[in-house]
């Protein structure tokens, strides 16, 4: 058959992609970015989403298809996305159009939560869309997951950063139930959705074989990534929730909110027998999400994570220690003669001094505030500072070679770490995501 499936470039969509090429669909694909190579059978065409909010934008691309799926989504609104136009008027439009063109079936993969009881925009939204879906004369299912995990999703990658800490500071305590799902068996699902043949509007929750608490979603997690020793989990004081969430967002690089936190206090099951009936088998459980091939990868990963951050805080507080040392807790007239020793004196020597405190202490704040994508020209400016201060105390003040406190030497490591955050800890040159793909 011949499926238009939008959203392929997402992190489900993407997965949906890969078992219709593998069981030998041809496929019509739209994403966000700016396109793919394209595979044999796959053809990708340009599509704006905040331009396609009307049947007659969608017709020329339904010329010939046979199953709609449709993959769109977006977990915040942000670079011009909202949940208006990506779950709700673009998807309508779509819908409409494919009621229009008689194709045999439409796949709306919603969200589980997206009820009568929904009370957050993400919900409301892809409710609006899939009580639309559901009255118009066209077969269709619509599919409800709950918490996606996939090795490359952003949400696995948060809980396995929250996963191996020692202790977890959880809303609620973690006692909230949820039912998470492995992104394979998600994909599994649409593709027999879109295979299948019956008539209607079927809805089907994607859940797990059965519910968790969010603690013990991570304690499987935890275990599963190899550690013997369970984590020490609290709750999380009521009136720090939203700052420890604004906090955590900044910590974790995931996009966390009030949304998030009421979607997560709300629960996310349902019964599986659905979802099984329509895999023929059941889902994976969450203890084999993270298979031995994957371990050592994603427990360094987790790891890793922490680490740079542990190592950026204690290059900040180095930065911010030497400034107010610089400023004072030094005696002044000892700096002053060092300064002396490399040929500045007099008013030059106080500039000096007092505009070099400054800079550092400029250069440890910016390590703590600075977002990741800015990150680059401050780690080579510190690298390039220390190896200046190096080789001038190296030529003026040689004695510091042979210091017992190793004043000189332990700028060695420091510069590897540094190094380090150059290469690591600063992400690659990135575009927002535009609605757009190029043939």
């Amino acid at each position: 058959m011949t499926v238009l499936l939008i959203g392929s470039s997402g992190f489900i969509g993407a997965a949906v992609m890969a078992q219709l090429i593998a069981r030998g669909h041809r496929l019509r694909c739209t994403t966000r970015g700016d396109g793919h190579a394209g595979a044999e059978g796959v053809e990708f065409v340009q599509l704006d989403l905040k331009e396609a909010l009307t049947h007659e934008a969608w017709q020329r691309h339904l010329d010939g298809i046979d199953v709609v799926i449709n993959c769109a989504g977006i977990f915040e609104e942000r670079d011009g996305q909202t949940f208006s136009v990506a779950h709700e008027r673009a998807p309508k439009a779509l819908f409409e159009a494919s009621a229009r063109a008689r194709v045999r079936r439409v796949v709306q993969l919603s969200a589980l939560g997206a009820d009568d009881r929904a009370v957050s925009a993400f919900h409301l939204s892809k409710r609006a869309a899939d009580t639309h879906l559901a009255a118009l004369p066209v077969a269709s299912h619509i599919l409800y997951p709950s918490l996606v995990y996939g090795q490359a999703g952003d949400s696995a990658a948060l809980f396995r950063r929250l996963a191996v800490l020692p202790l977890v500071l959880l809303p609620g305590g973690g006692r909230q139930q949820v039912q998470p799902v492995h992104l394979d068996d998600v994909a599994d699902a649409v593709v027999r959705a879109a295979e299948a043949d019956s008539g209607g509007c079927r809805r089907v929750a994607l859940v797990g074989p059965r519910a968790v608490t969010f603690a013990g979603l991570l304690a499987c997690l935890r275990h599963s990534l190899g550690f013997s020793h369970p984590a020490v989990v609290a709750a999380l004081p009521t009136w720090l929730e939203r700052p420890a969430i604004a906090l955590g967002a900044r910590l974790t690089g995931f996009p966390l909110g009030a949304d998030a936190l009421s979607m997560l206090e709300r629960g996310s099951t349902a019964d599986p027998a659905p979802f099984i009936a329509l895999l023929g088998h059941p889902p994976r459980p969450v203890e084999r999400f993270v298979g031995p091939t994957e371990r050592p990868a994603d427990r360094t990963l987790a790891l890793l994570h922490w680490l740079l951050l542990l190592l950026r805080l204690s290059i900040a507080a180095l930065w911010i220690w030497t400034a107010v040392v610089s400023l004072g807790l030094y005696p002044v007239n000892a700096s002053l003669a060092l300064l002396a020793r490399v040929g500045a004196e007099g008013l030059f020597a106080h500039l000096l001094l007092y505009g070099a405190a400054a800079f550092d202490l400029v250069l440890g704040l910016l390590t703590v505030t600075l977002p990741a994508t800015m990150r680059r020209p401050l780690w080579a400016t510190q690298i390039a500072l220390i190896v200046f201060y190096s080789v001038v105390i190296a030529v003026a003040l040689p004695e510091f070679w042979l210091h017992p406190f190793g004043p000189l030497s332990k700028n060695l490591p420091l510069l590897a770490g540094l190094v380090l955050l150059l290469l690591i800890d600063t992400p690659a040159p990135h575009r927002p995501a535009k609605w757009t793909t190029r043939r």
